[in-house]
């Protein structure tokens, strides 16, 4: 099958994906179309909401739609790597035997990742970054597709242990889930007080998967549009000669070059779902939000006048 025909059935699929995880979740489409970019692109994404907005429903039936093992870790002030990863215990002959831990998943939500101490955070870089985890000095892979979703509470701060700028990067998408509207609240109540279940379907396989992320990444990129991811990026470091005044003046810390290569594997992945074959700059710009709200470091005058991060990436737009 050509790259041109396989876009083409990639678009039809998406769309069957969306209908059927409707089917559960009602609205958030936003939240979906960027979870459902990261998988086809490869990356993790961190879901930023209050309680009760079923980020835990969403990402299980997102899993199920996909056809994709799925595992929900439960991150708490006592969390040890070991509870995470597993560990090496003795058998019935003396000898050591690996039992895995929750991390051996197509899927991973990681549920309030900033309640558990930077030694536990730390246990999922290596799964994130490198697909594999190291117990004992042994090297164990991990099954591919493998992404990991993490949910972070923004309110409630107090026992907290705020992801460090390394590990918040290694997410390719901060997605910020948002009340829904009454009409929204409205089904959700309708379909969550009776007695109605949905049996779901899964539309793609783990192999599918796969080939979907090559196929993004064969898409061919024009140069202006790498330009143009590249300068966005570098315009929000406010140490350059050529930064903005703007910039200067409410940033302390900008995206690092991990932001452009997301910038342009997002942009490919939107172009696709939406039936092109090459990704434009409207493309970066619809995927901009999501990868570079996380690696903005505000100053305290952005803070103390109440400029969010949004306001700055459609400043540099």
């Amino acid at each position: 099958m050509s790259d041109v025909s396989a876009i083409d059935q990639l678009v039809q699929k998406h769309q069957s994906l969306k209908q059927e995880i409707a089917k559960v979740i009602v609205g958030q489409h936003e939240v979906i179309d960027q979870i459902l970019l990261s998988i086809y692109t490869g990356g993790h994404a961190l879901l930023i909401g209050v309680p009760g907005l079923a980020k835990t429903l969403m990402v299980n039936t997102i899993s199920q739609t996909l056809g994709l093992d799925f595992k929900r870790i439960q991150f708490t002030p006592d969390l040890m790597p070991s509870d995470i990863l597993g560990s090496e215990v003795l058998d019935q002959n003396r000898n050591f035997k690996f039992i895995k831990g929750p991390i051996f998943s197509n899927i991973i939500l990681a549920d309030e990742i900033n309640r558990t101490p930077p030694k536990t955070q730390a246990a999922l870089l290596e799964a994130m970054q490198e697909r594999s985890v190291t117990i004992a000095g042994k090297q164990h892979r991990l099954e591919l597709p493998y992404f990991v979703l993490a949910t972070q509470n923004p309110i409630e701060q107090e026992g907290t242990y705020p992801l460090p700028e390394a590990q918040l990067d290694r997410f390719m998408f901060a997605i910020e889930l948002k009340y829904p509207s009454i009409a929204e609240e409205i089904q959700v109540v309708k379909a969550t007080t009776g007695g109605a279940t949905y049996q779901l379907d899964a539309l793609f396989t783990a192999e599918e998967i796969l080939n979907v992320q090559q196929l993004v990444r064969r898409i061919p990129v024009p140069d202006n549009v790498v330009d143009y991811a590249v300068r966005l990026v570098n315009a929000t470091r406010p140490n350059l000669d050529t930064a903005s005044d703007y910039v200067k003046q409410y940033i302390d810390w900008g995206a690092g070059p991990r932001a452009s290569q997301n910038l342009v594997l997002g942009a490919k992945a939107h172009a696709a779902v939406n039936g092109k074959y090459s990704p434009d700059i409207e493309d970066v710009q619809a995927v901009a939000m999501g990868i570079l709200r996380h690696r903005i470091i505000k100053n305290y005058k952005a803070e103390a006048e109440g400029i969010t991060e949004e306001t700055i990436i459609r400043a540099l737009f």
